[in-house]
Parts: C-alpha cells; sequence; structure tokens
C-alpha cells in the first residue's frame, strides 16, 4: 500500500527520527551539481506528461543535474536515478537534499515540499487527459499558484521555463524551512482536504431543481 507522495506505506510503522529531524533552510549559493527530485506519487494512472517533459527538458539541460525522478506507476523515464518509488526515510532524505522539487498537485506532496524549504514547482495532474479520477489537483494548485503557494507550471513551455530558471537561480524556488511544521502536518492535511472537498463540490454541476413540464396524455388529468 503507498501514499500519495510516493512513499510505500508499512503497516504499524513506528515514527523514524529520520522523518522527525528538523528541515534545513534551502542554500541559496552556488552548487556544484544541482540536485533535482521529481515526484508524480502513487496514485495508479499513469503521469506520461509530466514524466516525458522532464526527459525532454534534461536532454537540453546546461550543467550538471542530479536527478531523482520517482515516476510511481508511470513507464520509467530515460533519464538517470529513475525510481518508480521511494520509502518515506528516502523520500524526505531526497527532498532535504534537493535544490528544486518539481512534483503532481497532491496535497501531501506540496505540504512536505514546502516543509523542507521549496516553493514547489508543481504540475496538476488533469483528468481529461486520464491522470486521475477528478479535477481537484487542478482546483487545488491554481489556487495555490495564485496565492504564491507554489509555482503552477500547466504548459511544457512553463514548466522548461521553469526549471530554466531554478536551475540559473535555486533561491528562486527557496522559502524558509518551517520547523513547526511537522507536528501541525496532520491538521494541515485535514485542512487540505477540507478546501478540496469545497472546491470540488463547487465545481460540480448540481441537477436543477425543477422539471421539465410535460403535456399530459390522452385519457390523463393533468395534476397542479
Amino acid at each position: 500500500m503507498t501514499g500519495e507522495t510516493g512513499t510505500a506505506r508499512r503497516p504499524q510503522a513506528q515514527p523514524s527520527t529520520e522523518a522527525a529531524r528538523l528541515p534545513r533552510q534551502r542554500d541559496s549559493s552556488a552548487v556544484a551539481q544541482l540536485r533535482l527530485l521529481v515526484a508524480v506519487g502513487t496514485d495508479k494512472h499513469p503521469f506520461d506528461r509530466l514524466v516525458d517533459w522532464l526527459a525532454q527538458w534534461h536532454t537540453q539541460a546546461a550543467g550538471p543535474i542530479g536527478l531523482t525522478v520517482q515516476h510511481g506507476h508511470t513507464r520509467a523515464p530515460q533519464v538517470p536515478g529513475a525510481v518508480a518509488f521511494l520509502g518515506h526515510d528516502a523520500l524526505q532524505q531526497a527532498m532535504s537534499d534537493a535544490h528544486l522539487v518539481v512534483c503532481h498537485g497532491g496535497p501531501a506532496t506540496i505540504l512536505e515540499a514546502r516543509r523542507h524549504g521549496h516553493l514547489p514547482i508543481v504540475v496538476p495532474r488533469d483528468p481529461t487527459r486520464g491522470e486521475h479520477v477528478d479535477n481537484h489537483q487542478l482546483l487545488f494548485a491554481r489556487r495555490l499558484g495564485a496565492a504564491g503557494l507554489v509555482a503552477l507550471c500547466e504548459t511544457r513551455e512553463a514548466l522548461h521555463d521553469a526549471l530554466a530558471a531554478g536551475v540559473a537561480d535555486p533561491s528562486r524556488y527557496a522559502v524558509a524551512a518551517d520547523p513547526q511544521a511537522h507536528e501541525a502536518q496532520r491538521a494541515a492535511v485535514a485542512r487540505v482536504g477540507q478546501i478540496i472537498d469545497d472546491l470540488v463540490a463547487r465545481s460540480t454541476p448540481r441537477p436543477p431543481r425543477w422539471r421539465a413540464w410535460s403535456r399530459p396524455r390522452p385519457g390523463t388529468e393533468e395534476i397542479r
């Protein structure tokens, strides 16, 4: 059984000291090798669009790039560092070590990235492309993008531009790491779930409360 962030879940697992460590602040100084984490989560729907855009960018990226690409149920991209799933501790370490994080629009993944001091570059899954069962990722990511809490990328060009800007200056996608976020995560996830429920409810057309009037059949009386 797996979780939304790309973490493999183990039943009755005890909290590890590794997962509980405080996130470090992002280093805005020049780096010898930029480390990029891409996480698509563990939803059973493939997310070929994101990994294809990433692979296309990687072929022309300048400078040394250390990749970790958690591709889940999506076919493995032809790039170094591709792995289907990461254990919880491995994912936490990858987020802590990365200079840039690209992820799907899963609320848990976004919260974890920000907890580790990242402004995540987010490509939300689109249900019209068979990438999810509903549009909650689109609604949620657009809301966070408008608030400046994520770097929203809904096109290949937007993603490539964001990556180019991040390689040139990783500090563009750094935020203050929040040491208290680990303790507050359950409450935040619950709040995020409520926001998603509200957004999906508002976007779902409601059936009309009126019914079409029909002419009564011969031999029957119209009831008013």
